[in-house]
């Protein structure tokens, strides 16, 4: 069996979302007082908090209501936010499947986001997507990469890792994975072809 590919989500294979400004607006508040909410319990909502409750705690920290139809409205546009997929990211993604690779995904994700992600063109590539809301955990917990080899059935040193983040890096590296920190498509790809994952 040839080493598993695994890649996060964010900022590696789409690109940062940029609807925050518009999603303060629809609320009322300003761009700054809405994203310190949104990343404050951000790691909670990635950890499973529901969407109502992570949304009436942004609320409450950044001085907007919520109800029903505002949670909704609001977990709607930041899905969406998050599904702009980066066309190169995408295509090496393509190449290594081609070359039968076996991929995974390892995301730090609410659910909301999980089941769009299975819903995106690209999943067919991926042999399993591992979603942190899912599990009640997130990187850089060790339990997080414990469910990701269980999940793969796989050893963690059977997997190479790829994280824009340095402390997923590091945890990754401190599970026993071959960890690289993602700066580019074009360095990514050089490191897979070192690591013999793919062939040039």
């Amino acid at each position: 069996m040839p080493h598993w590919a695994v890649f996060d989500y964010g900022e590696v294979l789409c690109h940062a979302s940029a609807v925050l400004p518009d999603m303060a607006a629809s609320v009322g508040v300003g761009t700054a007082e809405f994203e310190a909410g949104y990343w404050a319990v951000r790691d909670a909502y990635d950890r499973g908090m529901p969407d109502d409750a992570y949304w009436t705690e942004v609320g409450r920290r950044a001085g907007f209501a919520v109800d029903a139809r505002r949670v909704a409205e609001l977990t709607e546009a930041d899905v969406a936010g998050w599904l702009e997929a980066d066309p190169e990211s995408i295509a090496l993604i393509a190449e290594l499947s081609s070359q039968g690779v076996p991929l995974a995904l390892l995301s730090n994700a609410p659910a909301s986001c999980g089941k769009a992600f299975a819903a995106q063109p690209w999943a067919k590539y991926f042999r399993h997507l591992v979603v942190s809301a899912d599990h009640a955990t997130a990187k850089p917990d060790a339990e997080m990469w414990r469910v990701l080899a269980e999940r793969l059935g796989a050893r963690t040193s059977d997997c190479r890792f790829l994280d824009d983040r340095e402390d997923n890096v590091a945890g990754a590296t401190a599970a026993g994975l071959v960890a690289h920190r993602w700066t580019g498509v074009t360095p990514a790809r050089a490191w897979l072809v070192e690591q013999g994952v793919l062939r040039a």
